[in-house]
């Protein structure tokens, strides 16, 4: 009987041991493609080229309201869409520009402005 609980006990600590090293495994995984993630939007000559801009807030304001209000609200507080309001807080600049052009969360279209627009756009939704 002490045998088999000996054994037992050895065959539990193998499975924890197993899946604490698959866990170590998917946090790592998760990381390195974060880490790549930025790296890529670092990198990317269209974000570095809007980054390069000023943006200008009534512009932005007026890109907004023909292409973005409709589904946001006039003053970003959601409507289809969700609220943009305080997006900057939770979202960098390199992660809005690519919320804005990748088209990766239906159903907002994918949309890509000139850079100088895009960047007025941005300046316009850190004000939000």
């Amino acid at each position: 009987m002490g045998n088999q609980l000996l054994q037992r006990q050895i065959e539990e600590e193998k499975v924890r041991k197993h899946n604490a090293g698959l866990l170590s495994v998917a946090v790592g995984l998760a990381l390195l493609s974060l880490l790549l993630w930025g790296w890529l939007g670092q990198n990317d000559p269209y974000t570095r080229q809007v980054l390069s801009f000023q943006g200008n807030v009534a512009r932005g304001e007026a890109i907004f309201r023909v292409n973005c209000a409709g589904c946001h609200g006039l003053n970003g507080g959601g409507n289809v869409g969700p609220s943009l309001q305080g997006v900057s807080k939770h979202k960098s600049d390199r992660q809005l520009i690519q919320q804005v052009i990748s088209g990766k969360t239906p159903p907002m279209p994918k949309f890509q402005p000139s850079a100088e627009d895009m960047a007025d756009l941005l300046s316009y939704l850190r004000t939000l």
